[in-house]
């Protein structure tokens, strides 16, 4: 990596954190993830806080990248097709509004990408409803407990990552190829 190119942040929600998490951390550019809370209005949430629905958080991650490897457009892309971005407040199992789909932008020029390819995909039809994911400013942005950190690659064979991880994996290294990790 060229220690000249500055890193950008990404704050995204679509769904189980471990999920997003899993998904997003062996996207090649992608150099951290991290799992944590946004866009409610408790101080420092815990898990079982944010759990209940009622601290307006949602489980989210954070996503540190070089965007000279990947363009933030591309790590929206992917995170569109690792979730349904059509479903209110529910993604598999999980519902409630933690488990929301949401773009938290840091920026001006995130907010209009993402606006942008929302509007692309809604035109394209891709999915047989609109796309529903929030568009929101980033806060503040509180990681989780430690438990939740790399939890897919520390648990593989944990039977929600087994029914709802590894899935997302499979179809990620088959629609992204080019994008994953070597």
């Amino acid at each position: 990596m060229n220690q000249d190119v500055a890193l950008e942040t990404a704050t995204l929600a679509g769904g189980c954190f471990w999920c997003v998490e899993a998904v997003l951390s062996v996207i090649d550019g992608v150099h951290s993830v991290t799992p944590g809370y946004t866009g409610g209005n408790t101080p420092e949430p815990s898990y079982e806080e944010v759990c209940t629905g009622s601290t307006g958080h949602a489980e989210a991650v954070q996503i540190v990248f070089d965007p000279t490897r990947i363009p933030y457009r591309t790590i929206l892309e992917i995170f569109f097709s690792a979730h349904d971005p059509t479903s209110v407040n529910r993604q598999g199992p999980d519902t409630g509004t933690q488990y929301r789909s949401a773009i938290f932008y840091h920026n001006d020029e995130q907010k209009a990408v993402a606006s942008g390819l929302i509007e692309e995909l809604n035109k394209a039809q891709l999915w047989p409803k609109p796309i529903v994911t929030e568009l929101a400013p980033l806060d503040t942005f509180y990681p989780a407990e430690d438990y939740h950190q790399q939890y897919f690659s520390r648990h593989p064979d944990q039977a929600y990552c087994q029914m709802m991880i590894s899935p997302k994996l499979s179809k990620l290294r088959q629609q992204w190829a080019d994008w994953v990790k070597r």
